[in-house]
């Protein structure tokens, strides 16, 4: 059993970051999990991944076509793996060196430029830091971690089977 075709590949891609969030919303809304504001950079990941394959898709691009659309899906996969390796770093560290909590995600993004705000962000907070699930002993950033370097290595293996 071979791997799917071009566009399948991107619509595999976007139904499984569609089921990702679904799983997210899911998390938050009947399981009472709040998202800090980590968990909500790794679901813009997520949302861009799923937007940019459906996008690939549906324009059902040619072989430097092919190249060019895995090439920005496997490069917004990256940068949300990062935000996820970033918490679980902060996760790892011990409670006192954990950074204090700061404010709200909104709160930064109505009174902070847009970079003070996701400099903010990125460096994280106390809130970050906290384990409230975990599904077989690892964090929910460790499997959103484990998800985007699945979309890298499929979006690679892709690459491999079009030459």
């Amino acid at each position: 059993m071979g791997l799917p075709g071009r566009r399948a590949g991107f619509f595999l891609i976007s139904a499984a970051c569609v089921g990702a969030m679904g799983f997210a919303f899911y998390a938050q809304y009947v399981m009472g999990l709040d998202p800090c504001p980590l968990c909500m950079l790794q679901r813009v990941g997520v949302v861009s991944v799923g937007v940019l394959a459906l996008l690939a898709g549906l324009c059902n691009p040619r072989r430097w076509g092919f190249r060019l659309w895995s090439a920005l899906v496997a490069l917004a996969a990256l940068a949300g793996a990062g935000v996820s390796a970033r918490q679980l770093w902060l996760q790892s560290l011990p409670p006192d060196q954990v950074p204090q909590c700061g404010p709200g995600l909104d709160y930064l993004l109505q009174t902070l430029p847009f970079t003070h705000a996701l400099e903010k962000i990125l460096m994280g907070s106390g809130e970050c830091a906290v384990v409230d699930w975990r599904f077989l002993g690892m964090a929910m950033p460790f499997w959103v971690l484990m998800f985007f370097a699945l979309v890298i290595a499929f979006t690679l293996l892709q690459q491999r089977k079009i030459r």
